[in-house]
């Protein structure tokens, strides 16, 4: 199997295990597949993986993992309502400019978020 074809899985680091967990599965939605001494496995859809695992502070960088999503504003709003906070940006070189925390370039729409622990996700409709 060519490594294109492989699942592939998002590892993410927390500094609070607990407060990441409660993130991922309380805002976010996703179930815990596995838990580790030092991590959680949470399983999202089409069987993919995102493994968050306790280390000390560090510096995330944009898109660390990313949602493909079908309806950006229904769950942004969701997300919202959970506590979630959207980044807003304006970078004009990226052609990228944030209106109520979504980008939309041609048909494609994104939104960032920050997990408990800093780490900035993003949801991409394609």
């Amino acid at each position: 199997m060519a490594l294109g074809e492989a699942p592939v899985a998002a590892a993410l680091p927390a500094v609070d295990i607990k407060r990441a967990r409660k993130f991922y599965r309380d805002i976010l939605g996703l179930k815990v597949v596995k838990e580790y001494p030092q991590g959680i496995m949470f399983g999202a859809g089409e069987g993919t993986m995102l493994y968050v695992y306790q280390r000390g502070p560090t510096k995330s960088r944009p898109d660390v993992a990313s949602f493909k999503v079908e309806n950006i504003e229904a769950h942004v709003k969701e997300l919202r309502a959970k506590g979630a906070k959207f980044e807003e940006y304006d970078i004009p070189w990226m052609g990228i400019k944030t209106v109520d925390g979504i980008a939309t370039t041609g048909k494609n729409k994104s939104a960032w978020f920050k997990d408990a622990e800093g780490n900035i996700l993003a949801m991409d409709q394609m």
